[in-house]
């Protein structure tokens, strides 16, 4: 028998019970899955940062903590966590991330507000969208998100650039690193779509002068984390035109509060955090694997690297 302790708050367990003893039953695990198991007796921990346990110094025993969230930033730096900490990666989870990121820049591409909010009687036909072709966009973030999104953005025809901290290879993205690459992904964008992990070296990574590299009236689309975009920064250049929209779904403080600038400024949109959401059917089934990928002596996958938080 297998101890799987959940810990998330209880709407979770009413959505994540059913679908994680099904997907138990269909890797051919024995599992008896609890929100109380005591820690000595705790073999994996189904994991979310505001779930119960917030010290994992009593798990002796338990060989993996199974995230629910793809972002592992508050949980990462929590000392007493010396046990293997695998975050979610999810099928589901990437494709509504792919549908919302290519929604939003097809959104801003074909200047679709416009007509939307401008039905004013007044027949204007000399106005054409660009080619995707010809509107660059940059994607600071290439894991496992950035890349699925700079892929389908690329088979719409844009040229995408990715740039991430390390040096990657992905099909079809041109892709660059390092504080140089940054420099020359951002110069001249049109779109730029931000899905970096928060960390110590990404917080405010778009600021006053990196917002200045892009191409004037450039769209900004944020589903990654708010603390990547220095606010006051992003607001000025809205102000001045350097940026044209920011369509944004993650804040530094959530909900976001209800004076925010953000929130009455023309030219950006709110959205609540909906990009892309877990689901329990699929994530059930990733966590199911690996804990039989565990029981099997196999590695886990989606490990975090907790020497860059990610």
């Amino acid at each position: 028998m297998i101890n799987v302790l959940f810990s998330a708050q209880p709407k979770s367990w009413a959505a994540y019970q059913q679908p994680l003893n099904a997907a138990f039953i269909n890797a051919g695990l024995d599992v008896d899955l609890r929100r109380d198991h005591a820690p000595e007796a705790t073999d994996y921990i189904v994991f979310a940062p505001n779930g119960p346990v917030t010290d994992f110094t009593p798990y002796t025993h338990t060989k993996a903590i199974m995230s629910l969230w793809a972002g592992v930033e508050t949980v990462v730096d929590n000392t007493t966590l010396t046990q293997p900490l695998a975050r979610m990666v999810d099928h589901s989870l990437t494709n509504g991330m792919v549908e919302w990121v290519t929604g939003h820049a097809l959104r801003h591409h074909l200047g679709m507000d416009t007509h939307i909010h401008g039905q004013d009687g007044i027949w204007r036909d000399t106005i054409y969208p660009p080619l995707a072709a010809d509107r660059p966009v940059t994607i600071l973030g290439i894991g496992a998100l950035g890349a699925a999104c700079g892929q389908a953005l690329h088979g719409l025809g844009f040229p995408v650039t990715g740039w991430s901290r390390n040096a990657k290879d992905v099909p079809n993205i041109r892709c660059l690193h390092g504080d140089a690459g940054l420099t020359d992904a951002l110069r001249g964008a049109q779109i730029v779509i931000l899905l970096l992990p928060l960390t110590p070296q990404t917080e405010n990574i778009l600021d006053t002068d990196r917002l200045a590299l892009l191409a004037p009236g450039a769209f900004v689309i944020n589903p990654g984390r708010g603390p990547l975009i220095d606010d006051d920064a992003l607001l000025a250049a809205l102000d001045r035109g350097q940026v044209a929209h920011a369509t944004l779904d993650v804040f530094r403080i959530e909900p976001l509060p209800r004076d925010h600038p953000y929130w009455a400024h023309p030219d950006v949109t709110v959205t609540p955090h909906i990009a892309a959401t877990t689901r329990p059917e699929t994530a059930s089934q990733v966590i199911a694997d690996n804990i039989a990928r565990g029981q099997a002596g196999k590695p886990f996958l989606h490990l975090v690297d907790r020497t860059t938080g990610y």
